[in-house]
């Protein structure tokens, strides 16, 4: 599961999630949603590290931020 989730069909593409990420993992996508807009995306999710400023920052509510699970060390 990737862990940021955003829904496109309500991203209004105001790009205050992808300014406040700290990773730069976000960014605007090219293709236009069902009102006109180019919703955000996650295109690094490998450099996400679920710190959910993107959902603070988002104001149509519309990002759902999951944590990952850690993995156990072994020994």
């Amino acid at each position: 599961m990737e862990p940021v989730r955003i829904d496109a069909v309500i991203c209004k593409g105001c790009g205050l999630c992808v300014e406040f990420c700290p990773k730069h993992c976000l960014e605007l996508g090219e293709e236009l949603n069902s009102i006109g807009y180019h919703p955000a995306r996650l295109h690094d999710p490998d450099e996400c590290t679920s710190c959910a400023l993107c959902a603070v920052m988002c104001p149509e509510s519309g990002i759902a931020v999951y944590r990952r699970k850690r993995r156990k060390s072994g020994g």
